[in-house]
């Protein structure tokens, strides 16, 4: 599936990635609820014809709302994007979302440097948040820069979170818009421990993922 979001920019208009078939994209500025019933539609369609009908209107009531409160909390993030896993692999549940959004900097004059180096500045936007002990690397994307960063969020229970899970973060410079960063994170529970094998393996996918990110041009 190559999925592909529009946003504004003089030079840049929007973004592509590839992702399996069995990922859904999910806009967040637009479109919102038709792509919401589609995924539940779809679901819902699996459901053998023979099941109790008394066991099936609680697991679909709770399936949306577990569904509309991920989508939800990516909206309130003001994200652009949001992508899941929309079926199990082997019967697995890969437990993993990816939310897409992007990053504005203050205009503070036509300097090109006023907020230093670019690569200072993608790091400054991602420490915002206080996480310590990440992993930080840097590169390019499509020829823009890109830093990389993965850590370890703790289980919260208060905010939803039952688990702890890995999360990497990509943030890009946006090509001619020093003010305008792309931003992917990527997060997922593993097999229920976030440094296990399933995680490492999800985690080499999504690396491979943004490998394929592609600007869109007028």
């Amino acid at each position: 599936m190559s999925a592909e979001t529009e946003f504004v920019n003089p030079a840049v208009t929007g973004y592509r990635i590839i992702l399996p078939d069995d990922w859904a994209q999910i806009p967040l500025r637009s479109n919102t609820e038709e792509a919401i019933r589609r995924i539940l539609d779809e679901a819902f369609s699996q459901i053998p014809a023979g099941a109790p009908a008394d066991s099936v209107g609680p697991f679909k009531r709770e399936l949306e709302r577990r569904f509309r409160a991920t989508v939800t909390q990516a909206q309130e993030s003001n994200a652009l994007d949001l992508y899941l896993p929309v079926k199990s692999t082997a019967g697995v549940n890969l437990g993993a979302s990816i939310v897409v959004s992007e990053s504005l900097l203050p205009n503070r004059g036509s300097q090109g440097d006023a907020h230093g180096a670019p690569t200072d500045i993608a790091v400054q936007l991602l420490s915002e948040d206080g996480v310590e002990d990440a992993d930080l690397s840097s590169g390019e994307l499509d020829g823009a820069l890109a830093v990389r960063r993965e850590h370890i969020v703790s289980a919260d229970a208060a905010k939803g979170a039952e688990l702890a899970s890995r999360r990497v973060e990509y943030i890009v410079s946006v090509p001619d818009d020093p003010h305008r960063w792309f931003v992917a994170a990527f997060s997922t529970v593993g097999g229920g421990d976030p440094r296990d094998e399933l995680a490492e393996a999800l985690v080499e996918w999504f690396d491979a993922v943004m490998a394929t990110l592609r600007w869109s041009h007028e």
